[in-house]
C-alpha cells in the first residue's frame, strides 16, 4: 500500500502567525476516509497515538490503522510518512432506530498492551498493535463513555510488585459507572451509582465525572461522593442546593452523609499518588459492591444485568435532589473564583422551570496536577466559558480561567511552573498551557485553538491568550477535535535549523565555489513537514563561486548543521484533526516565536520606516525589553535567546543608522545591550560598516555566525551598491552613530581574556582597530575649544594608554591621522622608549601634530630621558635635547638626576659635537653647582666667546652697554653697584646672562679660586674696552694696574661704592653678592690699603659733577680718613672749598692727633714704670752678688 505522504495545506489568509506557544506540523494529511473516497461523509472522530502506530476512528465506525515509516537516515531533518496497515469495522450491537456516531472512543492500554474501543455504543477489545481481537467475544453494550485510567501511572509501566500488570478503567452505563481491571482477562469490580454520566478523570482513587448536567467527585474505591456545580449555569433541572458532602446508601433505606475534611492542596509533583486522608470524625460503613453475581461472570454477563434491578445493588451512590431557592454550589466558593455570568445569575431570583430552556453543554474534565482538575462551566455554546480548579475535595485552589467561546475540547499541556519560580526563571519545558477548541464568529467563521497559560494569575493568563487557527479545508462543515495522546513525538523545524546553525561569514564578500546548499533548510514546509525538498548532506550543491571549500570547512558545516538539528526539536503529545487531516499541535520553539514577531530586512530601503512601516523600532525594543532578566535552562533557549537578542540588536542598530529620524541614545544603549548579551562576534556588525570592514580580522577558521544573522548581514552589505558613497557615509558618520560604535566597542574590550570567547586574539584584534578608527573620527568631530574636557581624547588615550591588540594597524592608523601624540602614548604602553622619544623629537621639531597639543613637550622629553637606563638612548636624544634646549638637554647628563653616569669630560666632548650652544650650560652645572674649578677657564671662554660675538657682529650690542652706563651714572647716591643694577636691569638675550656670570668669574666670588689666564684674557677683552668696563677694570685689578682700575670705577663707570671697596680689597673680588665672600685672608695691609686710597681720593678730586666731586670726597675722606694723611689731605683739598666739606674728615684727624698724643704719654709713663721696675730687680741682684763676695 502507498504511503500517504505529507502535503501542504494553506489557510484561508495565507499565512500563519508563528508569534503564539504552539504552531501547528502536519502528522498526516489526505486520510482515505472511507474506501469509496467520500470524504465529505466521513469525519473523524478520535485519533490516538502509540509507538509510531497511529490509530484514527472515523464517523464510518471504521478504525483505521496506520504505521510510521522513519524517514531517510541521510536526510538531515525530515518528517516520517504513514502507511494504511488496516481497516478495522469494529464490532457493536445494533441497536434499532438509534444514531450510529461511529467510532467514539480510543483507549490504549500499553501496559497489558491492549486497546479499547467504543463504537456505537459498544466497546469491544483487541490487542496491540495490530488490533487483533482480544478476550474473545467479550462487549459491553450501552456504553456511553469508557475511560478514567489513573493518571498518575505511567501507562507504559507494567506493576512493580511481580503481579501481571493490569490497568483499572471506567465504563459507563446508563444507570452506573462500571469499575473493570483489565489483565489477562477483564474483571468486573464494583459498580458505581451515577446515571447518564459522560466522562470521567480520574487521580488515584478520586474520580471527576459528570453528566450531561453536573460535575462530581467520586471516589471509586470507597464509593464516597461530592457533588460540585452544574455545567450549564441557567439549567433549571439542576439541584438548587449542592451538600458538599459523601454520601451512602445501603440496601436504599438510609444513607449518612459525611463531611470530607479540607486537606490543602500540594505542589503538582509532590507525592502523585499519594490518597488524601480522610478526617478523624469520618465515619462511614463502606459496603462491597459485588453484587450477587459470582466473581467468575463474565465483564458481558455483569454488563447485561436488567437496569430495572439497578435498585437491588447492595450499595449505591445517589444524586442529592434537594431544591433551594438559590443555587449554592461548591462550599467556601468565592464568589471572586465564580464566572460572572454564572455569579450574576446566582445573585437572581431563580425563575420558572417552564421559563428556562434546556441547555446541555458538553462538559469538560482535566487534570493539570495530580491533586487538581479544571472544569469547564458556561451559560451557552455561543458565550464565554469560564475554567475552574477544585482539588481531590472539592474546594477551589485557583483563580477562575476564561474562554472567549464554550469550548469544544480542552487539553493541558505541561506540569505548571511550582510555586516560588518566576517567568523568567523557569524553564519552558516548565510552562503550563491549556489549549480549547473552539469556533469564533468575528468577521468570518474561523476555526482554531485558544491558548493560555493555566499555572500563573488568571490576569495574566487571560491578558496572555492565543489565537492557533486550523487550515482551512475544502469542506467547511467538518468538526475540530483536540486531543492529548498517550505517546509522544519529537518533532524537528527544519526553520529552527535554517536560523540557528552556523554557517561561515566572509565580510568581505568572498564565497566558496562549492556552496553547501541549505540541506536543513526547507527539508519541511513550515507548516507541512514536507519531505519532498530534502537534500542530503553528503551531496552538497555545486555554485559558481571564486573558491573551494577544504575538507575541514565542509565538516565543519555538517557538524553545525548535526548541533542545530538536536536544538531544533520539540516533543508533542497533543494532535488536532479537522476533515482528514490530522496535524500535531507542538510548542512553538522560542526562536521562532520570538523571530516571528521580528521585522525581516530585504533591502536597506526596508530599514526606512516610510518605506516600510512594519520596521518599528519601538517593535524592536518591546522585544529586547522582554528578554531582559530572563535566564535559559536549557541549551535550546541559550542559543535562542542570544540569536534573537542578536537578530533583534542588529536591526535596531540598522534601524537606528539607517532612520529618517534621529535615535535616542536610550535606543542605542538598548541595541548595544542585545548584541553584547547576545554574543554576536563584534566583527559582524562592523561589516556593515564600511570604513571599518576592511579592520576585520579573520584566520583560516573564519567567522562562524547564526544563518539567520548572516542572511541580513549579507543582504545589508549587498545592497551597499545600489547608494552612493556620501550617503553612507552620513548615515555611519554621525554623532549617534559613532558613539554607539564607542560604546559597544568598549564594552567589548571588557571581556578580554574570557575563555568563553573563540578567536578571541581575532576579534580583540578587530575591536580595538575599529574602535580606534571611531575614536579619531569622534575627536574630529570635537570642537577645539573643548579638548580641556574632551572625553573623546580622554577615551582616545586611553585606549593606547592600556596597549592595543593591534598594534601594527594602530601604528599605522595613528601616522596616518598625524596623531603622534597618541602614538607616543602607544609605544609607551609597550615600553618601547626609542619610539617614544623619537616621536616626542618629531613634535617638538614642528611636525604637524593633529588633535591635542603635546604641551611641556621638552620638559616631559627630559624627564622621561633622565628616567631612562639606557646609555645609548641618553647619548643619542640627550645630545638632541641639548642641542634644542641645552638648559634641560645638559640636566640629563647631571649624576645627581641621571640613572646613567657619565664621565664629565665624555659629556663635553659629546655635547661639542652634537649641542655646542650647550656646552655652555653644562659647564655652568659643573662650576657653580658642582664647584669644579677646573672647567672655569673653559666657561670663561665660553662666555668671552659669545660676548665678543655678539659685540663684533652687532652694534646694537655696544649702544646697549654704553646705554647702560649713561643710566647708571645718572642715578644719584646712593646707588647700587653696577653689578646690582644690571641684574635688576635684566635683558632676557644669552649675552647679557652670560656677561653677568662672567663677572662673576672673573671677580673670583662664591670661593672660587680665580685661576685663569688674565692677560690672554685681557688681550681679548681690550679692543672692547669701552664697551666692557666692568671687565676691564677687573683684568687691570688682577693685573695689579690699580690706577687704571680705580680711573675707570671713578670716571668711565661712576661706581663709587665699589671703587672704595676696590681699595679695601686692593681689586681682588670687586663684584661679589656679599661681603662674607671675601676671608680675612684676602684683606690686604693698611699700608696698600691707603696707597690705594690716595689713589682714589685723586680720582675724586677729578669728577666732573662738582656736587658729585664734593659729596665722594668728602663721604671718602670722612669713612676712611684715618688711612690718609692729613698734611697730604689738606695740600690736595682745594682752597676755594669751605671747611665745612672736609670738616668730618678734620675731627678725625684731630681725633687720631689726640689719641695718639695720649697714646704717646701712655706709653712713656708704662715705659718709666718699667724702667723703675727693672732698676729695682737689678738692685736686688747686685745686692745678691756683693754679699756673696764679702763672704
Amino acid at each position: 500500500m502507498k504511503p500517504n505522504k505529507i502535503e501542504e495545506v494553506i489557510p484561508s489568509n495565507g499565512q500563519f502567525d508563528e508569534t503564539g506557544p504552539y504552531v501547528l506540523r502536519n502528522l498526516l494529511t489526505d486520510i482515505p476516509l472511507s474506501v469509496e473516497g467520500a470524504k465529505d461523509e466521513v469525519q473523524i472522530n478520535c485519533v490516538e497515538l502509540l509507538d509510531h502506530n497511529l490509530y484514527v476512528g472515523t464517523s464510518s465506525s471504521e478504525l483505521l490503522h496506520f504505521v510510521q515509516i522513519p524517514c531517510d537516515p541521510d536526510v538531515s531533518v525530515g518528517s516520517p510518512s504513514y502507511i494504511l496497515a488496516s481497516r478495522l469495522p469494529p464490532e457493536f450491537h445494533d441497536v434499532p432506530n438509534e444514531t450510529r456516531p461511529g467510532v467514539q472512543q480510543i483507549l490504549l492500554l500499553p501496559s497489558v498492551n491492549k486497546a479499547c474501543i467504543l463504537c456505537n455504543s459498544t466497546v469491544t477489545f483487541y490487542s496491540l498493535p495490530e488490533l487483533s481481537p482480544a478476550f474473545g467475544t467479550t462487549q459491553i453494550r450501552q456504553c456511553s463513555w469508557i475511560g478514567g485510567v489513573d493518571l498518575n501511572l505511567n501507562p507504559k509501566e507494567g506493576s512493580s510488585d511481580g503481579k501481571p500488570p493490569s490497568v483499572t478503567i471506567l465504563a459507563s452505563l446508563s444507570k452506573k459507572i462500571r469499575v473493570i481491571r483489565i489483565s489477562e482477562t477483564p474483571r468486573g469490580l464494583r459498580s458505581i451509582d451515577f446515571s447518564g454520566s459522560v466522562i470521567s478523570v480520574r487521580r488515584d482513587s478520586y474520580a471527576c465525572v459528570a453528566d450531561t448536567r453536573s460535575y462530581a467527585l467520586i471516589d471509586v474505591d470507597r464509593l464516597l461522593k461530592i457533588p460540585l456545580f452544574p455545567i450549564s449555569s441557567p439549567d433549571g433541572s439542576q439541584p438548587e442546593k449542592y451538600s458538599v458532602s459523601q454520601e451512602i446508601l445501603e440496601d436504599q433505606k438510609s444513607c449518612v452523609p459525611k463531611t470530607i475534611s479540607s486537606d490543602q492542596v500540594e505542589a503538582a509533583e509532590s507525592q502523585p499518588t499519594q490518597k488524601h486522608t480522610q478526617n478523624k470524625n469520618l465515619d462511614v460503613t463502606l459496603q462491597k459492591s459485588i453484587g450477587k453475581k459470582s466473581p467468575h461472570n463474565s465483564v458481558e454477563d455483569n454488563y447485561h444485568e436488567d437496569l430495572q434491578n439497578s435498585s437491588c445493588r447492595e450499595t449505591i451512590l445517589n444524586t442529592p435532589t434537594t431544591s433551594q431557592s438559590k443555587p449554592n454550589l461548591i462550599k467556601s466558593i468565592s464568589p471572586s473564583l465564580l464566572p460572572s455570568p454564572l455569579l450574576t445569575l446566582l445573585n437572581q431570583d431563580k425563575p420558572s422551570q417552564a421559563s428556562l430552556p434546556s441547555i446541555f453543554l458538553k462538559p469538560h474534565i482535566v487534570s493539570p496536577t495530580p491533586q487538581e482538575f479544571l472544569l469547564v462551566t458556561g451559560t451557552s455554546p455561543s458565550e464565554p466559558g469560564v475554567g475552574m480548579f477544585v482539588n481531590l475535595e472539592g474546594d477551589p485552589t485557583r483563580s477562575t480561567l476564561g474562554f472567549e467561546r464554550y469550548p469544544d475540547d480542552i487539553v493541558v499541556d505541561g506540569r505548571g511552573v511550582r510555586v516560588g519560580k518566576t517567568q523568567a526563571t523557569a524553564s519552558s519545558n516548565d510552562e503550563g498551557f491549556l489549549l480549547a477548541s473552539m469556533v469564533r464568529h468575528t468577521d468570518k467563521i474561523s476555526r482554531g485553538i485558544e491558548i493560555q497559560r493555566w499555572d500563573i494569575d488568571a490576569d495574566e493568563a487571560n491578558k496572555d491568550k492565543f489565537w492557533l487557527e486550523v487550515p482551512t479545508t475544502s469542506t467547511n462543515n467538518y468538526s475540530l477535535g483536540l486531543r492529548l495522546v498517550v505517546d509522544s513525538e519529537v518533532l524537528h523545524f527544519s526553520d529552527v535549523v535554517e536560523k540557528l546553525r552556523l554557517h561561515r561569514f566572509r565580510p568581505n564578500g568572498h564565497k566558496p565555489r562549492m556552496g553547501i546548499s541549505n540541506s536543513y533548510l526547507n527539508t519541511s514546509d513550515l507548516q507541512t513537514g514536507d519531505t519532498s525538498k530534502n537534500v542530503s548532506m553528503k551531496t552538497p550543491i555545486i555554485e559558481e563561486c571564486d573558491t573551494v571549500l577544504e575538507e575541514w570547512e565542509l565538516k565543519r558545516i555538517e557538524e553545525e548543521g548535526q548541533l542545530a538539528k538536536r536544538l531544533a526539536g520539540s516533543r508533542s503529545q497533543i494532535v488536532v484533526w479537522s476533515g482528514d487531516n490530522i496535524w500535531w499541535a507542538v510548542r512553538n520553539p522560542l526562536v521562532l516565536r520570538l523571530d516571528a514577531r521580528l521585522p525581516e530586512i530585504t533591502s536597506i530601503a526596508s530599514l526606512n520606516k516610510q518605506a516600510n512601516p512594519s520596521i518599528n523600532r519601538s517593535l524592536l525594543i518591546d522585544i529586547i525589553m522582554s528578554l531582559r532578566g530572563r535566564e535559559a535552562k536549557t541549551e535550546a533557549d541559550y542559543v535562542s535567546l542570544g540569536y534573537i537578542r542578536q537578530k533583534a540588536g542588529l536591526l535596531l542598530f540598522l534601524n537606528s543608522a539607517f532612520a529618517l529620524e534621529n535615535p535616542t541614545k536610550a535606543e542605542y544603549q538598548i541595541a548595544a545591550e542585545a548584541l553584547l548579551q547576545g554574543g554576536l562576534d563584534p566583527r559582524v556588525l562592523l561589516a556593515t560598516i564600511p570604513y571599518l570592514r576592511d579592520e576585520i580580522i579573520e584566520t583560516k577558521s573564519g567567522i562562524w555566525i547564526c544563518n539567520g544573522i548572516k542572511n541580513i548581514v549579507e543582504i545589508f552589505i549587498a545592497d551597499f551598491g545600489s547608494i552612493n558613497a556620501d550617503e553612507i557615509s552620513k548615515y555611519f558618520t554621525s554623532d549617534q552613530t559613532l558613539y554607539f560604535l564607542k560604546d559597544y566597542l568598549t564594552d567589548w574590550r571588557k571581556k578580554k581574556g574570557f575563555g568563553s570567547i573563540s578567536n578571541e586574539k581575532e576579534v580583540f584584534s578587530t575591536v580595538d582597530a575599529c574602535l580606534l578608527v571611531v575614536l579619531l573620527k569622534l575627536d574630529v568631530l570635537t570642537s577645539p575649544e573643548t579638548h580641556e574636557e574632551n572625553s573623546v581624547q580622554e577615551d582616545l588615550y586611553r585606549l593606547v594608554d592600556h596597549g592595543v591588540d593591534c598594534f601594527e594597524r594602530a601604528v599605522e592608523l595613528l601616522e596616518s591621522c598625524n596623531r603622534l601624540y597618541a602614538l607616543s602614548r602607544l609605544y609607551q604602553s609597550r615600553n618601547m622608549n626609542e619610539k617614544v622619544l623619537g616621536t616626542w623629537q618629531r613634535i617638538i621639531d614642528g611636525e604637524l601634530v593633529e588633535g591635542g597639543q603635546f604641551t611641556d613637550s621638552v620638559e616631559k622629553f627630559q624627564a622621561y630621558l633622565i628616567k631612562s637606563q639606557d646609555k645609548s638612548l641618553i647619548l643619542r636624544y640627550g645630545g638632541w635635547l641639548a642641542s634644542h634646549s641645552p638648559k634641560l638637554g645638559v640636566q640629563v647628563f647631571d649624576e645627581d638626576k641621571s640613572y646613567v653616569k657619565f664621565e664629565n669630560d665624555q659629556v663635553i666632548q659629546i655635547l661639542r659635537d652634537t649641542a655646542p650652544d650647550a656646552v655652555k650650560e653644562y659647564l655652568e652645572l659643573l662650576v657653580f653647582q658642582r664647584h669644579l674649578t677646573k672647567y672655569i677657564d673653559e666657561l670663561i671662554s665660553q662666555y668671552l666667546k659669545t660676548i665678543l660675538q655678539k659685540l663684533n657682529n652687532s652694534n646694537d650690542i655696544s649702544l646697549k652697554l654704553e646705554q647702560s652706563y649713561q643710566n647708571y651714572r645718572a642715578l644719584r647716591p646712593p646707588k647700587p653697584s653696577y653689578r646690582q643694577f644690571i641684574v635688576e636691569n635684566f635683558i632676557e638675550e644669552d649675552w647679557w646672562a652670560c656677561r653677568v656670570k662672567l663677572l662673576q668669574l672673573l671677580s673670583g666670588t662664591q670661593g672660587l679660586p680665580s685661576t685663569y689666564d688674565t692677560h690672554e684674557i685681557f688681550v681679548q677683552v681690550a679692543p672692547f674696552a669701552e664697551q666692557l668696563v666692568p671687565e676691564i677694570i677687573i683684568l687691570n685689578g688682577r693685573r695689579s694696574n690699580h690706577e687704571e682700575a680705580i680711573r675707570l670705577l671713578s670716571h668711565s663707570l661712576g661706581d663709587y661704592d665699589t671703587a672704595i671697596s676696590y681699595c679695601l680689597s686692593e681689586g681682588s673680588s670687586v663684584y661679589y653678592p656679599n661681603a662674607g665672600a671675601t676671608t680675612n685672608n684676602d684683606i690686604p695691609s693698611q699700608e696698600k690699603q691707603a696707597r690705594l686710597f690716595r689713589i682714589l681720593l685723586l680720582e675724586f678730586l677729578k669728577i666732573e659733577d662738582l656736587s658729585d666731586r664734593v659729596e665722594q670726597t668728602s663721604n671718602l675722606l670722612e669713612r676712611f680718613g684715618s688711612w690718609l694723611d692729613v698734611e697730604h689731605v689738606l695740600q690736595l683739598i682745594p682752597d676755594t672749598w669751605s671747611i665745612s666739606i672736609i670738616s668730618g674728615f678734620l675731627k678725625i684727624a684731630l681725633k687720631r692727633v689726640v689719641s695718639e698724643r695720649n697714646e704717646s704719654m701712655i706709653v712713656k709713663a708704662l715705659s718709666a714704670a718699667e724702667n723703675l721696675k727693672i732698676d729695682a730687680e737689678i738692685s736686688e741682684k747686685l745686692k745678691i752678688k756683693k754679699s756673696l763676695i764679702e763672704i
